[in-house]
């Protein structure tokens, strides 16, 4: 059964926020929005609020679904992760850093690609253009290279 996860863009002001994962953990040193596993029967929306609550101290409102990516790993037809994508505008609260790692703005024309998963380039621009997506990526074992992609526009 694959692992459920969300990630959740906050933008603001031309800007996004990152986060860089800690070392030791999933995706270490690498900039991601934040995120992580869904609790069972946890509806993938509010996972994404309590992670962004976890992960930055903020709370957010308003989030906007836009995609589904799916992950499978080396031959397997399996899927090993579906991760539930959102984004928001709306963010209350003050924001702090946590064991998950340092938080970055970033401008929109300034997003560090090379320091993210390699897939990210590929469908993040879906979701900093407002687009819905459907998504598949095979990576070798442990996510250590991105093989091949199968992205989809959802209208």
């Amino acid at each position: 059964m694959p692992t459920f996860a969300t990630l959740c863009y906050l933008l603001k002001d031309g800007k996004v926020l990152l986060l860089r994962k800690a070392n030791g953990l999933f995706g270490e040193g690498k900039w991601n929005a934040p995120g992580g596993k869904l609790v069972i029967g946890e509806p993938p929306e509010k996972g994404a609020a309590r992670e962004m609550n976890e992960e930055t101290g903020l709370s957010v409102s308003a989030l906007r679904f836009h995609g589904i990516l799916n992950f499978y790993l080396g031959d397997t037809k399996e899927i090993d992760q579906t991760v539930f994508v959102f984004s928001c505008r709306k963010s209350s609260g003050k924001m702090r850093n946590s064991r998950e790692g340092e938080l970055q703005w970033f401008s929109l024309s300034e997003i560090p690609y090379e320091e993210m998963w390699q897939d990210d380039e590929v469908w993040l621009p879906f979701v900093l253009e407002d687009k819905n997506f459907i998504g598949d990526f095979n990576f070798t074992a442990n996510y250590k290279e991105l093989v091949s992609y199968r992205m989809h526009e959802v209208r």
